[in-house]
């Protein structure tokens, strides 16, 4: 899969300047008003850990149904998360997850490995969406949309249908690191989601990694050259 960075024309930069104290709907809105009423928001989680997959979400949010207090999930308590996730569940007019596993990611990488999951998550909305937002400065290739989509720095922060596909992947993903946990004790990944925390690399650094689980792309489970 080729990965290009999102033409000028639809890659919307981060200025500052024009940046809500809270998401709101005004990017989707210049959407709605030309007429196309399923604007979907893609994000991902995971991009950075050592272990475990990435996870991409995309959600078509009600607009007149929008759970109140969504922001860029890395900006909430994880009782938030889990508050918010219920409610978007419940409200939105459509949601979709995708996850690829770390064997995936390493026979790749984790940018077009983060891609083809926003791709897949986009593709399999129950409601067709017109066009979409991603967060970030890429959109995946080989979309097939009503209208152009964007890349939005910083999108989780500024467009609510980007904060609801934040929660909803981060809140998935960390279901299941604490799931995968127990399976291999003696990592602790339902405590850090499998992320480089001190404890996580001394345990890499006395057992290795795990096949499946451990990203062996990835330092220090890259074998040194």
């Amino acid at each position: 899969m080729t990965t290009t960075t999102a033409p000028p024309d639809s890659l919307l930069p981060f200025d500052g300047f024009d940046d809500p104290v809270l998401p709101d709907f005004r990017l989707e809105a210049s959407y709605w008003a030309s007429g196309y009423e399923h604007v979907a928001g893609v994000d991902e989680a995971g991009r950075g850990p050592l272990a475990g997959p990435v996870v991409a979400a995309a959600v078509i949010l009600d607009p007149d149904h929008a759970p109140d207090g969504l922001n860029d999930s890395k900006k909430l308590t994880a009782l938030s998360r889990e508050r918010l996730y219920g409610e978007v569940m419940a409200s939105a007019r459509a949601v979709s997850v995708t996850s690829l596993c770390a064997e995936s990611i390493d026979g790749s990488n984790i940018l077009r490995a983060s891609l083809e999951a926003m791709r897949l998550a986009l593709t399999g909305l129950a409601v067709a969406a017109d066009s979409a937002l991603f967060d970030g400065r890429d959109i995946p290739p080989g979309l097939s949309l009503r209208t152009p989509p964007k890349a939005v720095i910083k999108g989780d922060s500024r467009s609510l249908s980007i904060a609801a596909a934040s929660v909803i992947a981060k809140v998935t993903r960390d279901r299941m690191m604490a799931r995968l946990g127990p399976c291999h004790p003696q990592y602790g990944l339902e405590k850090h989601m499998g992320y480089g925390s001190q404890i996580h690399r001394e345990a890499i650094g006395l057992h290795g990694g795990v096949g499946r689980v451990h990203r062996f792309t990835f330092s220090p489970l890259k074998p040194r050259t």
